[in-house]
């Protein structure tokens, strides 16, 4: 049976996009060439360009590794730390 994929909405293929183009700005602030980011993160020259697209099916963990190369690893800690929806609900169902 072929497997099958979900479609990615259109605002979070925008996300990626945006995270891709902020990963290669902080990279060239760096001067890190491709090469060696690439090297850097042990993956190829082609998906490093293909993650500075925000292309959807780099895994997670291929965008962690470019955070930590940039010295950004610590920013996604902050991801989901404040659930304010998920307190309100929460505090809904105490009430």
């Amino acid at each position: 049976m072929p497997k099958k994929t979900l479609a990615i909405f259109p605002t979070a293929l925008r996300q990626l996009a945006d995270l891709g183009e902020r990963l290669r700005l902080a990279r060239r602030r760096r001067s890190i060439n491709t090469g060696l980011f690439a090297e850097r993160m042990g993956v190829s020259r082609e998906t490093l360009r293909r993650l500075e697209k925000g292309d959807a099916t780099i895994a997670m963990g291929t965008y962690v590794r470019a955070l930590r190369v940039l010295g950004l690893d610590g920013d996604i800690d902050a991801v989901g730390r404040d659930d304010v929806l998920g307190q309100k609900l929460q505090d809904l169902r105490l009430k």
